[in-house]
């Protein structure tokens, strides 16, 4: 990892996407209110195809167009409908960020889905998912690239004063490498992509950019997104085990910064905000790690995407979230 990317300034708490609703200005008025030093793009998926995760990132691919069949999103030969619908979202959502970062100086977020979530969920012409043809996954994955340099140059414009983050969302990613990844046909799986060619990948994704990579899966592959260049890794706290402290401990005293999810993303009742971070402070101190370093590794998270949740608790659990990232730094025993 580069110095510029190791000394990024992260925030003490950020969401990690997707809102409820189809609001963009509403989203990014809440996204912004919560999180004055670190807010993100908000995606809000309910407005329907275009709007979910894999057709908003399909809408930046560069030379690749796919449109929505039954199954899902498939490969087109030229724009279509529902391509056109993406980047119209994907612009309303831009517009509404702009508005309410006037003057705004720090960093900020932007999602897209990675090459390998990508290439489970776009099917090729034929129905089967591009994550079959190794030849389809390193165009799909150069197309993104390319898209994604032009996205962030155009919120780098909107939003002069942003030192972007891009985060790219992995959920499928354990399940590429272990090969569990099921064909259209339902009978069998993709074979597990090899793991030098899932790094090379994402570094190639990554490129320059301070990139943090989301999952909320178990059993996330920290030391593999760690070579690939990811500065910070987001992952879903619960979901935690201790096969996963020798990882952990490593990312920490490499300089890889942590996004812990620890706010459930659907509604419940919330805990206090040093109830949230309990989870943080024990596996601290199971790895032996100093209590002073919390507050500089740890970002504090919803445990995934808020599209499941009412307005009223989406709202509720960002609020959570500084609140619970400030009792960490107050008090980190």
């Amino acid at each position: 990892m580069s110095d510029e990317k190791r000394a990024f300034d992260w925030g003490p708490a950020t969401g990690v996407g997707s809102m409820p609703g189809g609001d963009a200005r509403e989203a990014a008025k809440t996204v912004t209110g919560s999180f004055e030093d670190f807010p993100h793009l908000p995606e809000l998926p309910a407005r329907g195809p275009g709007a979910d995760m894999i057709g908003r990132t399909i809408g930046l691919l560069v030379e690749m167009y796919a449109h929505v069949e039954p199954s899902g999103w498939r490969i087109s030969d030229r724009p279509g409908r529902d391509t056109r619908r993406a980047r119209s979202w994907l612009g309303e959502d831009l517009d509404a960020l702009e508005e309410f970062t006037q003057g705004y100086a720090g960093p900020l977020k932007v999602q897209a889905v990675g090459p390998w979530t990508l290439a489970a969920a776009l099917e090729l012409r034929g129905g089967e998912a591009a994550l079959s043809d190794l030849g389809a996954c390193r165009d799909l994955a150069a197309s993104l690239a390319e898209g994604l340099r032009a996205h962030l140059a155009e919120v780098r414009r909107r939003v002069p004063g942003a030192r972007i983050a891009l985060q790219l969302d992995e959920p499928s990613l354990t399940a590429v490498l272990r090969g569990q990844i099921r064909s259209a046909s339902g009978y069998r799986t993709h074979r597990a992509v090899d793991r030098q060619l899932v790094e090379a990948t994402l570094r190639e994704v990554i490129g320059a950019e301070t990139a943090v990579v989301h999952s909320c899966a178990p059993d996330v592959p920290f030391a593999l997104l760690r070579r690939a260049g990811a500065a910070a890794i987001s992952f879903d706290h619960t979901l935690l085990t201790e096969r996963d402290d020798d990882a952990i401990g490593e990312a920490v005293e490499a300089g890889t910064k942590l996004f812990a999810g620890v706010v459930p993303s659907t509604d419940t009742a919330l805990s206090d905000p040093a109830g949230s971070v309990m989870g943080v402070r024990t596996l601290w101190r199971r790895l032996g790690l100093n209590p002073g370093t919390l507050a500089e590794s740890v970002t504090v998270t919803p445990t995934c995407g808020l599209a499941g949740a009412s307005p009223a608790y989406a709202r509720a659990a960002l609020a959570h979230c500084a609140r619970a990232a400030r009792s960490l730094a107050d008090n980190p025993e």
